[in-house]
């Protein structure tokens, strides 16, 4: 139903962020909240995918085409849902993921949260071949500030609502304490961490 929306970023948390257009702020679940924080109260396209249940119409975002194909493609796989695509997404190596997909690495596959084998099978018979015409954008959004702990609170509180289990985000908490990043980068470095 939406293409896109263009508007201003008004709220990030864990889970999604907030876009205000002609002044109706539309919640987008995204795979990545914090990539977005240099953004607040900026002006922003965002991709979109609508999903109409019984008990919520959901808006899904994305930064360009290609990550929304990605998305449309994965949810498409028998046993993939949308929490499901963007918890792969946000791992941002889509590169990685089709390569695993076209080269039937079921044991890659299965690190997502989720995944379990006969899923990841399912995906390399559903999907082996078919992102030729993917390209893989890099996101256009800078790092912002460092900000301590909390930014680790909420890193972590993003990892929690992508599917990971409490026991994966504590052990990946502990590698970070002490440590001074923001919430976007501490999230790129645990999903690496998650998927080796």
């Amino acid at each position: 139903m939406f293409e896109y929306l263009k508007g201003r970023l008004t709220k990030i948390t864990a889970k999604y962020i907030v876009l205000e257009v002609a002044g109706i702020g539309y919640i987008l679940q995204v795979a990545n909240p914090y990539r977005y924080s240099e953004s607040v109260n900026q002006g922003l396209t965002i991709y979109t995918h609508q999903v109409i249940r019984e008990d919520a119409h959901l808006l899904y975002g994305f930064e360009t085409e290609s990550e929304k194909d990605v998305f449309l493609r994965l949810i498409s796989v028998s046993g993939i849902g949308p929490t499901t695509a963007l918890a792969i997404i946000a791992v941002d190596d889509n590169e990685g993921l089709v390569r695993a997909i076209d080269q039937q690495n079921i044991t890659y596959l299965t690190k997502f949260p989720k995944i379990g084998k006969k899923t990841a099978q399912q995906m390399v018979l559903d999907l082996a071949g078919k992102f030729v015409d993917v390209t893989v954008e890099a996101g256009n959004t800078a790092p912002s500030a460092p900000a301590g702990n909390l930014a680790l609170d909420e890193a972590m509180e993003a990892l929690l609502a992508l599917g990971y289990k409490a026991t994966e985000i504590k052990k990946i908490r502990a590698f970070f304490d002490g440590t001074t990043e923001t919430a976007e980068n501490y999230i790129k470095s645990a999903l690496k961490m998650l998927m080796k």
